[in-house]
């Protein structure tokens, strides 16, 4: 791995990846706010994007019948298009806002004190101003739904407003992550229906416990820099018993993403895909080392690979069940 002090000499952040287009294609003086929307570190936008393309694909395949049209059966690819874009500006939004927030932590934080912020790069006044753009162009994508989903996509702000402040007052705030970050477990089912149901809730909870199982493994990186400076996590919480713990929560958010697949009647290849990433997510649980931080970015990051397999057991349910006179 490259040394991380040389990133802050090329104007990067310490845990910024080499090589990326933002530095190869983006102006110098434009890198610092393409640190602050994090568009250098792409996992962050997957991952708030795959709860909505979950509910998507499962309201597309909400109670089909055999023989259905392949197009009554898979999620509209404008809505797709408009999820992923949504997620990349709004994740950008909440890391701008964070950064803000969190700007005298950063500081303090090896990993973190390269950031635009603490090392001087951009000034908050600047900061706020990107986040105000970004806010404004997640706004004309949100626009573009129905207005029940529109309703509902509004009602996120209050949870992603008070996430930042989470770590210094309780020793759960991936929980507060995961309330945010699983906020378009409605969103997909909204955009569908115009209405919700139980079955978008459960894939809210499910995406929930998911989301504080990874950053568990994520924030192991800084426990160290965290207990110093009285930042508060799970990976701190649960310590040495954080196996024991994932065990729990992973698979609760399997049983939930069950009891949501089977309440919306999709059909049953769509569990092909919850098997796959329930096997994924035990390999996470029986390699993890959670002193190694470098380990721990791996297999947080390697949740995407857990999205996908969701993802595409829903596509294949929808299709299955176009092809398939009798299921």
């Amino acid at each position: 791995m490259e040394n991380i002090q040389s990133k802050d000499a090329q104007g990067r952040v310490a845990d910024a990846p080499s090589g990326h287009w933002v530095y190869r294609l983006l102006p110098r003086p434009l890198w610092p706010y393409a640190q602050l929307a994090r568009w250098d570190r792409p996992i962050g936008w997957w991952l708030l994007m795959w709860p909505c393309w979950w509910s998507a694909a499962m309201a597309a395949s909400a109670r089909a019948v055999p023989g259905a049209a392949l197009i009554d059966v898979l999620p509209s690819p404008w809505h797709l298009l408009l999820f992923m874009v949504g997620a990349i500006l709004m994740r950008g939004a909440g890391c701008t806002y964070n950064d803000i927030v969190d700007e005298d932590i950063d500081d303090k934080v090896a990993r973190t004190r390269s950031r635009p912020l603490p090392s001087g790069k951009v000034t908050r006044r600047q900061a706020w101003g990107f986040l105000a753009l970004q806010c404004l162009g997640g706004l004309l994508v949100l626009l573009q739904f129905n207005w029940f989903a529109v309703a509902v996509g509004a009602a996120s702000l209050a949870v992603v407003a008070v996430y930042p402040f989470m770590k210094r007052f309780t020793d759960w705030p991936q929980l507060f992550l995961g309330l945010a970050f699983s906020w378009g477990a409605w969103m997909g089912w909204a955009a569908h229906f115009g209405a919700l149901e139980l079955a978008p809730a459960l894939l809210y909870f499910g995406s929930i416990l998911w989301v504080i199982g990874y950053d568990t493994i994520y924030a192991h990186q800084d426990k160290e820099d965290d207990a110093l400076v009285g930042v508060r996590s799970t990976a701190r919480l649960f310590g040495g018993r954080t196996k024991q713990w994932l065990i729990g929560l992973y698979g609760a958010a399997l049983l939930f993403f069950f009891v949501a697949f089977a309440n919306a009647a999709v059909p049953m290849p769509a569990l092909a895909g919850l098997l796959a990433a329930g096997a994924h997510l035990w390999r996470q649980i029986r390699v993890l080392d959670i002193d190694d931080p470098d380990q721990c970015l791996r297999l947080f990051k390697s949740n995407s690979t857990v999205g996908w397999l969701i993802f595409l057991g829903l596509l294949g349910g929808g299709v299955w069940a176009s092809i398939s006179p009798n299921f």
